[in-house]
């Protein structure tokens, strides 16, 4: 995966692709991308989405411990963005947030 960051929304489109394909980690490459080159306010949305795929790594991995902390962390970031009222590019990120919480304690 390249390391130069994608616009925002082919960003969420490769992302969706990767994970579609059973490759999260790489999707989580693309999402890290974007964090970092983003600006300050978006940091919680995408490293959020970020970590949801590593966890779901840690879950395809049978690594319960690894996929819950991951899961809780992308919960609680992507909760701190949805506060921040901030343009989350089409996402419902409380539905994230509900979703990841779900998952923690499931595999």
């Amino acid at each position: 995966m390249s390391e130069e960051p994608l616009p925002p929304d082919e960003t969420l489109e490769a992302a969706r692709q990767l994970v579609r394909a059973g490759r999260p980690f790489s999707a989580h490459e693309v999402l890290e991308a974007r964090w970092k080159a983003g600006p300050a306010e978006e940091r919680d949305l995408w490293q959020g989405l970020a970590q949801v795929c590593v966890a779901m790594t840690h879950a395809a991995r049978g690594n319960q411990v690894g996929a819950d902390r991951l899961f809780d962390r992308a919960a609680e970031r992507l909760a701190a963005f949805a506060r921040s009222g901030g343009w989350a590019y089409g996402l419902d990120v409380d539905a994230l947030v509900e979703q990841a919480r779900h998952h923690v304690g499931r595999l």
